[in-house]
């Protein structure tokens, strides 16, 4: 279920700031989504697959609470990555 290291270069690529950037929110944020959708569709399969689903949980809280820190950082920054990835905010 993890990434394989081309789809998170191409991620990467498409959400950095600036060059070699990798920790910015936005990465972060578009990383979790992508990791959040395999989750979603493996659960879909193996429905009492309990364990995965603590980790889709704790996966979206993290994306929930990297996102409010950007919101509260830079509004503008937040709505184009909502924007971007699909979120209904």
């Amino acid at each position: 279920m993890a990434l394989d290291t081309t789809a998170k270069q191409d991620i990467i690529k498409k959400y950095a700031q600036g060059k070699g950037d990798t920790g910015s929110p936005e990465v972060q944020a578009a990383l979790l989504s992508e990791k959040i959708t395999k989750l979603a569709e493996h659960l879909k399969i193996h429905k009492k697959d309990n364990h995965s689903r603590r980790g889709l949980i704790s996966m979206v809280s993290k994306r929930r609470r990297l996102l409010y820190y950007l919101q509260k950082k830079d509004l503008k920054r937040y709505k184009d990555i909502a924007k971007k990835l699909g979120l209904s905010k």
